[in-house]
Parts: structure tokens; sequence; C-alpha cells
């Protein structure tokens, strides 16, 4: 059953629905976390790279999780609900340098497609810290198997797409910052809490889908588990002493 709520202030229209499952909730903040914990460790030095290392793990599931759960989730966690055609990127652009657009229940258009390219940097961050090495202490756990030459193109990556990643999430932050001031959205609130306001959120969700998220969180685990499990012993030749 889906469940509303109405209240009044101050002439506000302040309905709200449940729209982001708490899975997704999890996954979102988790991430966060996760990749602030990837950037401190990194600061901090080699000492605490073999936490960076876990940490890149843990993005990693997260991300294989939030793949599963693009297709298995309830309705406004499904790329088929937010990834939209050019047709309806540029009628919400349009609309939006107007200064009409609304709020909407789920991601809006331009903002599923900011989802999918912050996925994106984020899985080609973690994908390229597999085969990274700073060549004195750590070496990713797929190092051994690639050519030089390929591992030295993951290294220029990892680096390069970082800063790519840090100019994504300033813009995420913005427009965060922006829907919250402008329209009132409570962008932050609802991915605390999962309920979001406005004229068009009555369609809210019937529920979480917890068992499922559990599987589906267990299983992306496990694959990544069995990724680096697989992975060949790094030799002498992948580090400099």
């Amino acid at each position: 059953m889906v469940e509303t709520r109405k209240t009044s202030v101050a002439g506000v229209d302040t309905r709200s629905a449940l729209v982001w499952d708490l899975p997704l909730r999890l996954f979102h903040w988790l991430l966060v976390l996760a990749l602030a914990g990837c950037w401190l460790t990194h600061e901090l030095g080699v000492e605490y790279m073999d936490w960076h290392m876990r940490l890149g793990y843990l993005v990693l599931s997260l991300l294989i999780f939030r793949l599963f759960w693009g297709f298995a989730g309830p309705r406004y966690a499904r790329f088929s609900d937010f990834v939209r055609g050019p047709g309806a990127v540029i009628d919400y652009a349009g609309s939006w340098l107007r200064g009409q657009a609304g709020i909407t229940a789920g991601h809006n258009p331009l903002g599923g497609w900011s989802v999918l390219a912050l996925l994106t940097i984020v899985a080609l961050q973690a994908v390229s810290g597999l085969f990274n090495s700073d060549d004195i202490l750590t070496s990713g756990p797929w190092r051994a198997a690639v050519p030089g030459d390929f591992a030295d193109a993951m290294s220029w990556l990892h680096g390069f797409n970082f800063n790519v990643l840090l100019a994504l999430v300033a813009l995420h932050i913005a427009a965060v910052f922006y829907y919250s001031l402008k329209l009132r959205a409570g962008l932050v609130t609802a991915m605390l809490t999962g309920r979001k306001r406005g004229a068009r959120t009555a369609a809210g969700i019937g529920g979480h889908r917890l068992l499922a998220a559990a599987a589906l969180a267990a299983l992306a685990g496990g694959l990544v588990w069995l990724l680096i499990a697989m992975a060949p012993a790094p030799t002498a030749a992948d580090f400099t002493f």
C-alpha cells in the first residue's frame, strides 16, 4: 500500500510520499563514506593503503549491487524509470533554463543521466584500481596479470579519473543545493528518510524489498570476493625495493 502524507505549512504544499527505498539510501550513503575513506586513506600515506584497497572493494561491491538494484528494485530505483531519451532531457533542460522545472517524484531526466555518469566514473575508478600499483609496496590484485604498459595506463586513468570524479561530485552537490533552495525540494532529507515532498510525489512506492536487497548485496559481495580470490599472486617484479 502506497503511503502519502499531507500537512499545511504557511500555504506550502508539503505532500510527501515514500520514494527512495531503504536499500537505495543505504547504497547512497555507504558509497559516500567509502569514497571519502578511499580519499583519506590515500592522503594518509602508504601505511593506510591496505585500507584504501579494502574500501575500493567495498565501492566495487556497492556498484554491482546498484546495477542489480537498477533492475530489481522498486520503481524509482530502476534505470527504466529515470534513464530518458534525448527529447525528454532537452525538454527538461529548457524548462529548467526558463525557471519552470518542477519537482519530480524520482530523478528528473537530467538527474537520471547524472546518476549514470557518476556511477560510470566511480566504476572506472574502482576497476582501474584493480590494476594499479605504487611500484613500491602496494599492488592491485590484478596488476600481475597484465602487461606493464596496460598497468601504466590504468595508473594514469586512476589519477586522472579522480579529478573527473571530483568535478562530478561538485556538480552533484551544487544541483542538490539549487533544488533545495530554489524549489524547497529537501533532497538531502529525502535521501535520509526516503520521503520526498512536492506537487508530483503522490505515486510513492509500497515497500523496500529488503529480502531481495539482502540477497543481491550478498551476491555482489561474493562476486567481488571471487574476483579478488582469483587474482594471481604478485611477483617481485611488481615492486621496487
